[in-house]
């Protein structure tokens, strides 16, 4: 028989309330356990100290009986100090997907190319009289537009 020490959920809904128990790995998780060790609560500050309790003795014994920690409560006896939980690495965890990564490539893409046609207009505005370039006729067209929609709101 496979012995886990794992959490089974309790409390109400959107109100979680964990005992933590040692049970036969094939029970269901709100099922039937061999013992109860401790509780966590979630809904409390981190640094309360009614978050987690843990029997610590009962803990030890059931680790040097082959019983294996779920994660979570792996993480509750390495901050008991109980049994050091081994670090976890996935290099891989932050780095986008295919898709994205194409998104990306494909943004990139279209920024070069607005940044050439912006410098290929700033090379033609540069031979061209200052009057003609495209920077100054901006404003021009704008301040009309601004003026009408002025002479909207008072009439």
């Amino acid at each position: 028989m496979a012995i886990a020490m794992r959490l089974s959920r309790g409390g109400a809904k959107k109100r979680p309330y964990y005992r933590i128990v040692v049970a036969d790995s094939r029970a269901p998780r709100d099922g039937k356990y061999l013992e109860q060790i401790g509780t966590y609560n979630p809904l409390l500050a981190k640094d309360d100290p009614a978050r987690i309790k843990l029997d610590e003795d009962r803990a030890r014994h059931w680790l040097s009986v082959g019983a294996q920690p779920s994660d979570r409560v792996a993480r509750f006896l390495d901050a008991a100090g109980i049994r050091e939980r081994e670090t976890r690495s996935n290099p891989q965890k932050g780095e986008p997907g295919e898709k994205a990564k194409e998104r990306a490539e494909e943004k990139a893409e279209k920024a070069r190319e607005a940044e050439e046609a912006a410098k290929a207009a700033a090379a033609e505005a540069a031979g061209a009289p200052a009057e003609e370039a495209p920077a100054e006729e901006a404003p021009a067209e704008e301040a009309p537009a601004e003026a009408a929609g002025e002479e909207k709101a008072e009439g």
